[in-house]
């Protein structure tokens, strides 16, 4: 079998998300309700803060399609600064990488979360990633430092935290989780 291609993708039902990563074709079902509440509830906490039309504000956008180099990609969240992306475009898909993403681990989705899309984000040059597990109830983030992940925190449970690049406001996990 050769090489996924947009055309494979296309033909996913909708009731699916559908990604290509190194030439391969993946398609999950829509996440869980736990997992779908994680992000929303995040989304809600952050948006208001930081996705605002300054310079140096933030551009959030909920499961944005993702064209970067030959993978099409579908973070659960993720965020440009206004200075990279200083207008939404209107678009379908989008070929500028993401200065965070946010991905919220299931089980049908945490191998390729952790193992193809964060290399893939390394390589984009994606600057932070998050990883929201609502089962877990645990958030982990990463700053990318010369071309590899480190891990900047572990928080679980009912922490009260600040994390770059959102550092300037607390986030009360307990709220991210039902």
């Amino acid at each position: 079998m050769g090489r996924a291609t947009y055309e494979d993708l296309l033909q996913v039902p909708d009731h699916f998300v559908a990604e290509i990563l190194e030439g391969e074709l993946y398609a999950n079902p829509r996440p869980a309700t736990p997992h779908g509440r994680a992000t929303t509830k995040l989304n809600i906490i952050l948006g208001p803060e930081f996705d605002h039309r300054r310079s140096d504000g933030w551009l959030f956008m909920f499961e944005p399609e993702l064209h970067l180099g030959e993978d099409v990609m579908v973070p659960d969240i993720a965020a440009w600064r206004r200075s990279r992306m200083p207008v939404t475009p209107n678009v379908p898909w989008l070929d500028l990488a993401p200065d965070w993403i946010c991905e919220a681990l299931s089980p049908s989705t945490q191998r390729l979360d952790r193992f193809k899309k964060m290399p893939a984000y390394a390589r984009e040059n994606v600057q932070y990633a998050w990883i929201l597990d609502a089962n877990l109830q645990s958030l982990e983030a990463f700053r990318l430092e010369n071309g590899r992940w480190s891990n900047i925190a572990q928080h679980l449970g009912d922490a009260v935290v600040r994390v770059e690049p959102f550092e300037s406001i607390e986030i009360k996990l307990a709220d991210l989780w039902d």
